[in-house]
């Protein structure tokens, strides 16, 4: 499936700051952005990604903050009540 399928399909473009304990150093956190293509609320594409970053990576999840935002929208209509024309 194409990505304009995919945004037809309610697809919505999701961002992750996902913040971890970097491996030498256990008291520091890391940042990482993670982007991609997925469906609200279940975020399937994301759980896929954490779930092999836990079993691949060894950094510890520390926390996972979501944002997730329609990229196709239903276009606004307004009527238009003044027209002027200009010479």
């Amino acid at each position: 499936m194409s990505d304009f399928e995919r945004m037809l399909s309610d697809y919505r473009l999701t961002t992750a700051e996902i913040l971890y304990h970097m491996p030498d150093h256990p008291s520091l956190l890391q940042s990482y952005t993670w982007q991609k293509l997925d469906i609200a609320p279940r975020y399937p594409e994301l759980k896929r990604f954490l779930d092999f970053w836990e079993a691949n990576l060894d950094g510890k999840l520390h926390s996972v903050k979501v944002m997730t935002n329609r990229i196709i929208k239903p276009s606004e209509y307004r009527h238009t009540q003044n027209y002027f024309t200009l010479h």
